[in-house]
């Protein structure tokens, strides 16, 4: 490939540094290749208010994916939890590799350096996340959620301004802008359960482009391809929308792939639980059983209840 390889992604400085990942690991890879980076602003950067007026999740995706089809870059990154998943991919456009997991848990920055349990009542904390606001609904109803959007230097610089006492951030997203220094506590997957598909970039090509396919396949991690297929297959069969407090994760241990997911209530107050181990399913099975798990617990109609 005597052309550089374009990578487009969103502007963000979060973004950017999964871009600079990735440009690193294919420098390794392929040492001769040239790239260079296509950033675009899309639809959910822009907007500040509730998602579900601007397509949900897809307003993370739409611009990245627009440029990636009209031949403007050769290959996308995403996270994938920003990646719809009650939808397919835009025709034409096929994942080619997903990268090692990154650490898949939330943080809590606390003004006062507290962790979430000492946190008092009426304590402020910033998040748009549903996920987020329905298990501290569940599990310290005591605490007040703030809406807060934006990328993650913007949050902090609301916290320092006293729009909240404390924010919920992923951790690794704190790693890839060089932030770790706020976090005041890690918080466990038992006490907050990941959004699907945390922690993991996903690289997309054009389905005819076989030489952008073939470079890149070998930055993908098969541990954490087989993890995301249980999870996506999980959101699909589930049909959440954005609005819709799901999570979902699945682990490798031993060889041996599980799955765990939760569908809950705005207010935490009804919490849905499911969580399978594969044996001899493949990760699509194993996404569709725990889904079909979930069904019958009343996931349907719980998720259709919520406006969107």
């Amino acid at each position: 490939m005597s052309d550089p390889l374009r990578i487009v992604s969103r502007d963000s400085p979060m973004a950017l540094a999964q871009v600079e990942r990735v440009r690193a690991e294919l420098a390794v890879l392929r040492p001769e290749l040239r790239t260079e980076v296509v950033p675009v602003k899309t639809t959910g950067d822009r907007w500040m208010g509730d998602l579900s007026q601007v397509e949900g999740k897809g307003a993370f995706t739409k611009e990245v994916d627009a440029a990636l089809l009209a031949g403007a870059a050769d290959l996308a990154v995403h996270c994938v939890k920003d990646i719809p998943a009650d939808r397919p991919l835009p025709a034409g456009t096929t994942f080619a590799a997903f990268l090692e997991r990154d650490d898949v848990r939330d943080a809590l920055i606390d003004r006062e350096g507290r962790t979430l349990a000492e946190l008092p009542p009426g304590t402020r904390i910033g998040t748009s996340s549903v996920r987020r606001v329905a298990q501290l609904a569940a599990s310290y109803p005591h605490v007040e959620c703030v809406p807060m959007r934006g990328n993650a230097n913007r949050r902090l610089e609301k916290l320092a301004a006293g729009d909240a006492d404390a924010l919920l951030l992923a951790v690794s997203g704190l790693e890839r802008i060089g932030r770790t220094d706020v976090i005041t506590e890690i918080l466990s997957v038992e006490t907050m359960l990941p959004p699907v598909g945390a922690g993991v970039l996903a690289l997309q090509c054009r389905e005819d482009d076989t030489a952008t396919s073939e470079i890149v396949s070998g930055l993908g991690h098969p541990g954490t391809d087989r993890e995301t297929q249980a999870e996506r297959m999980l959101l699909h069969v589930l049909q959440g929308h954005c609005n819709s407090p799901i999570a979902g994760y699945a682990t490798t241990r031993g060889g041996e792939l599980s799955l765990r997911a939760s569908v809950f209530t705005p207010d935490g107050k009804t919490v849905l639980n499911a969580h399978e181990w594969a044996g001899r399913l493949d990760p699509s099975t194993l996404g569709t059983s725990v889904a079909v798990a979930l069904l019958r617990q009343g996931a349907r109609d719980l998720i259709d209840s919520i406006a969107h």
